[in-house]
């Protein structure tokens, strides 16, 4: 099945973690970057899980998954043991048409997790359509040496640029070359040069 690939903003939505181990904490950690307003139902939870919750950083429902969990909810990610379970959550948020993650079981995901290099703003997002993870990941760490930590600083004074031109009684051509250039090879090594003058 073709997949549309996006990059949602989940600020202010509600998101719902069943389950609250290791696995799960990789996927909270995305959603509180994404500042998801995020609920988790599990019996138990980790200590790092436990410290969100009292940090009031996320909710936790220290119980068992209930249909009616589900209720106005934008987004859903299963991450327990049971693949029974798991079945169960995606036929519910099928019906309720809420976009569902089942961990590890593509067949039972509406959306993947793509492997994620990030640079700031910048963020390059990897997938295979869950034919192979491991794939994934090695072009992530390739991507993660190809871009350096240098881009974060280079993607804040590109939108800075672009925000004055934009102030500019100038052509939509010229803008667009002028956006083009600033955003070149050339320009990116220029600003290398310009960071390595300012260490010295």
């Amino acid at each position: 099945m073709p997949l549309f690939p996006a990059f949602l903003k989940l600020s202010g939505r509600r998101c719902l973690v069943i389950g609250a181990g290791r696995v799960a904490e990789e996927k909270i950690t995305s959603l509180l970057q994404a500042e998801a307003e995020i609920r988790v139902v599990a019996p138990s939870a980790t200590e790092r899980i436990r410290a969100w919750s009292r940090a009031g950083k996320i909710r936790w429902d220290a119980r068992k998954f209930r249909s009616s969990d589900l209720k106005n909810i934008f987004l859903a990610v299963a991450a327990t043991p049971s693949p029974a379970l798991h079945a169960c959550i995606f036929r519910e948020a099928r019906r309720r048409r809420v976009l569902c993650n089942v961990v590890d079981d593509p067949v039972h995901c509406d959306f993947y997790y793509g492997s994620v290099v990030r640079r700031g703003a910048l963020q390059i997002a990897i997938s295979t359509g869950g034919h192979s993870p491991a794939l994934a990941q090695r072009l992530r760490q390739q991507f993660e040496r190809e871009f350096s930590n240098e881009y974060e600083r280079w993607i804040e004074e590109l939108g800075a640029a672009r925000r004055k031109l934009f102030t500019k009684t100038i052509s939509v051509a010229r803008r667009r070359a002028l956006l083009h250039r600033l955003a070149s090879q050339n320009s990116f090594e220029e600003f290398l040069r310009r960071q390595k003058r300012k260490r010295k």
